[in-house]
């Protein structure tokens, strides 16, 4: 099920937040979130709930007895995190591993293996859990039911954001609801539908025409944008949606993006992108190995590992790793060769980056790497300059672009602020005009269109 859907909108959605706030406790309400997530879940992933679950109880179980143990709690976190772990490289990699040995020529069997949705992010998120417990940054759940509410709960559950057990616990078992932190759970929420449903699925449009016209460079450069811009309002507009869902639940979840299309320089850019991926990469991964107080080489190891895992987290193809190995080198060289020039010249450090970033979307978008050659090479001029289909669609989605570009800015963001402050009464009116404005734009679409995927959900 999705949350731009009009059986989420309409049906799912309204019915929960009748029945949860029939509810006096919050334990019943928790209750009714663990049912109700479970429904969701299952309404897409029948076959695959009981992996979820499993997850949930192993993982509580190994929390639980990390905090009893004195002396074998190393070897508890060690287990329960592989046990974790092999889920995730048996259902997500499985596929990958076989192909690559049978490419090799190694005799193996062929089955197929279909990945649960969100297990990327459910399993980090119990992985985060029994590693807090194990440095003692959170004490283990008491009660199953409520750590199963955590993993489970819907609106992050199947792209995220990562949301940590430290960053829900009080909330998971006292939280506040207010009329202020609902509607400005439901602006949000609106905002992530219009972001997904009127910019991502129309750039997504405008890529997918672009893919089957004939090859020129504009049309090529104008895939590359449009796609990097579609995946931005794809995910982001997710993140928003998820971040309002638990507002109007009463939980605060954490940002994962912060306009990372204004960053001037690679580092700044995965400091504003998918933060809560980068922050459990460090905080798990990068720091345990000895983050940079290490001797160089060690260090260099370090953050090619980070990010040759990170690219792998992305998906189990080829082109991921290559996309991890891209931007590892890049903050290596941006830390030690070119970061401080950067620093010194903000116009030609905001281009640089954003160059980068759109070519990084070209390798992560082409799973096929003989279209990724040939991609990168048109990009560059193996093809001719321009021609009249690709000008006829440019022409025909230049708004959206146009609207895009604007949107990807903190200037509306600041516009908003500009007029909150000169008349509150005319920012009050105009707020909740356009907030049901976009919903109902967002419905209409929603019922006459056919093109409505997140892109997320098979990382």
């Amino acid at each position: 099920m999705l949350f731009s859907s009009i059986s989420f909108l309409y049906y799912f959605l309204a019915c929960l937040i009748i029945i949860y706030f029939v509810m006096p406790k919050t334990k019943w309400k928790n209750l009714i979130l663990l049912v109700m997530s479970l429904c969701f879940y299952g309404y897409g992933e029948p076959r695959a709930i009981w992996i979820l679950l499993l997850s949930c109880v192993i993982s509580y179980v190994g929390g639980r007895l990390i905090e009893k143990s004195t002396k074998y709690r190393t070897w508890i976190l060690v287990i329960t995190i592989g046990i974790e772990l092999s889920f995730l490289i048996y259902y997500k990699y499985a596929g990958f591993f076989l192909d690559t040995l049978r490419s090799l020529s190694v005799p193996v069997p062929f089955f197929s293996v279909v990945m649960p949705i969100g297990i990327s992010f459910f399993t980090f998120q119990t992985i985060s859990y029994v590693a807090d417990v194990y440095q003692k940054k959170v004490e283990a759940s008491c009660h199953f039911w409520q750590y199963a509410t955590y993993v489970c709960l819907f609106p992050q559950l199947v792209a995220g954001p990562i949301v940590r057990y430290s960053e829900v616990e009080k909330e998971l078992q006292s939280r506040e609801h207010s009329y202020e932190l609902f509607a400005n759970g439901i602006r949000r929420f609106v905002i992530g539908l219009a972001k997904k449903v009127l910019l991502a699925n129309v750039l997504g449009e405008f890529c997918t025409i672009l893919s089957g016209q004939d090859a020129s460079v504009l049309s090529y450069w104008l895939q590359a944008i449009s796609y990097a811009l579609q995946i931005y309002f794809d995910f982001s507009g997710y993140s928003d949606m998820a971040i309002g869902l638990g507002a109007m639940f009463g939980f605060h979840f954490p940002e994962n993006f912060n306009y990372p299309f204004i960053a001037r320089s690679i580092t700044e850019f995965w400091r504003r992108w998918h933060m809560t991926l980068s922050y459990w990469f460090r905080d798990y991964v990068y720091i345990p190995l000895g983050g940079n107080r290490v001797p160089f080489w060690k260090w260099v190891r370090n953050v090619m590992v980070v990010w040759l895992l990170t690219g792998f987290w992305h998906g189990a193809n080829w082109n991921f790793l290559f996309w991890g190995l891209y931007f590892g080198i890049l903050l290596l060289l941006e830390k030690k060769i070119w970061g401080k020039y950067l620093e010194d010249h903000h116009a030609l450090a905001w281009v640089y980056t954003q160059l980068l970033v759109v070519i990084s979307f070209v390798i992560f978008r082409q799973e096929d790497l003989s279209l990724l050659v040939q991609q990168l090479q048109g990009m560059f001029g193996a093809v001719p300059l321009i021609n009249a289909t690709t000008l006829y669609y440019f022409k025909s989605y230049f708004v959206i672009l146009v609207i895009g570009i604007f949107a990807m800015t903190p200037w509306v963001k600041q516009l908003s602020q500009w007029v909150k402050t000169r008349n509150r009464v005319v920012y009050d009116v105009l707020d909740v005009v356009i907030i049901i404005g976009l919903f109902l734009i967002v419905t209409a679409y929603l019922v006459d269109a056919s093109f409505n995927p997140f892109l997320y959900f098979r990382f």
